[in-house]
């Protein structure tokens, strides 16, 4: 099981890395699920049915943690819940529904470079509507994604027009699911992610049953299971986990190397084709990728009085509350207080720093 414990990563590069890693890892495992999926559905899996059995999946793989720590429905607060939610909604409904429909008429490979319009949906949506800051290199690293999307499909000219539009549409639900998710301070990784997966799994099955050709058989749904068990339930836990140190842009930027190796195992287990405009594609995508990752940002900034629930520990200046009935060692999670605090040091839009900027430090 993937950590549920994040490191805050107050602004040292050192923490970051793990942040780093656990989007990436995540990236890896939800990258394999592309081509995998379409195996399934060339099996004669309807696309609700395996959305509802890849969160399950999900569900079933993370249940062991989430049903193992502490839930507060009522100190999670409606906000917390609200953003559960609509992370459910659009990240566990609509979008994999759009995608899967979309994998019934296009080759796997497209599909997988087209979802980096993930990043860029995710971009837009966080610094419009949720108060994350962007700095000129990271708008310019979304900018290059955005034109690997556009070189990809460039050459087919209209024929993918629909299906366009479906995997268009699944990254807008999924860029608000990944803004949503990051912003999430009452719950673990581990309880986001299987609360998403049972109510997703069992809306969309449930929909399937009833609107497709049944539930398939064990043959079909044990693989599906499996899938969504790696693929999105210890994927998920990961991103969420990262998401909250680095922010949803930054993170989801990381996460955007999934599609490549979608289009790898496309290119080895389904023997489509090879394409150059996919290769300068992938080239401006670590373009993009490099500049993110060389993005700096520090000032003085105020912290406002709060109390919430996250994963934390007490070496990254911001969490230094007594503990009366248990040691402050290493990570845990608990209901806690911050005090106010005015300091500057460099950091991300994580939990903890989701403040305005004057001009002087937009930068």
């Amino acid at each position: 099981m993937a950590p549920s414990d994040p490191s805050p990563a107050a602004g040292n590069p050192n923490r970051n890395r793990r942040a780093v890693l656990w989007c990436l890892a995540s990236a890896v495992l939800f990258g394999a699920s592309t081509p995998a999926s379409k195996l399934l559905l060339d099996a004669h899996i309807g696309p609700l049915t395996l959305a509802g059995l890849l969160y399950l999946g999900a569900a079933a793989a993370t249940a062991p943690a989430a049903l193992r720590e502490r839930w507060s429905l009522r100190s999670a607060g409606r906000r917390n819940l609200g953003r559960l939610a609509g992370a459910i909604l659009c990240g566990g409904i609509l979008g994999p529904v759009a995608l899967l429909v979309a994998l019934q008429s296009t080759p796997s490979a497209t599909v997988s470079l087209l979802l980096n319009l993930e990043t860029t949906a995710t971009a837009l949506l966080a610094w419009t509507l949720f108060r994350e800051h962007m700095d000129a290199r990271t708008w310019l690293a979304n900018a290059l994604v955005l034109a690997a999307g556009v070189l990809l499909v460039a050459p087919d000219g209209f024929g993918l027009a629909g299906s366009a539009g479906l995997v268009a549409l699944a990254c807008v639900c999924w860029g608000l699911d990944n803004n949503l998710t990051a912003t999430i301070d009452g719950f673990t990784p581990s309880q986001t992610t299987f609360s998403k997966g049972l109510v997703a799994g069992t809306v969309n099955l449930s929909l399937g049953i009833a609107f497709e050709a049944g539930l398939p058989g064990v043959g079909q749904v044990l693989p599906a299971l499996g899938v969504g068990a790696l693929a999105y339930g210890l994927s998920i836990v990961l991103y969420i986990a990262g998401a909250q140190q680095l922010g949803a842009t930054r993170s989801q930027m990381l996460f955007a190397t999934a599609p490549f190796l979608g289009t790898a195992l496309g290119w080895v287990a389904l023997g489509e084709p090879v394409l150059p405009i996919q290769l300068g594609s992938a080239a401006v995508m670590a373009l993009a990728l490099g500049l993110l990752l060389r993005s700096r940002h520090e000032h003085h900034h105020v912290h406002e009085e709060a109390r919430h629930t996250h994963p934390h520990r007490h070496d990254d200046d911001h969490h230094d509350h007594d503990h009366p009935d248990a040691p402050s060692v290493g990570w845990h999670t608990h209901e806690h207080q911050h005090e106010p605090r005015v300091h500057a040091h460099p950091h991300h839009p994580d939990l903890h720093h989701r403040h305005e900027h004057d001009a002087e430090d937009a930068d």
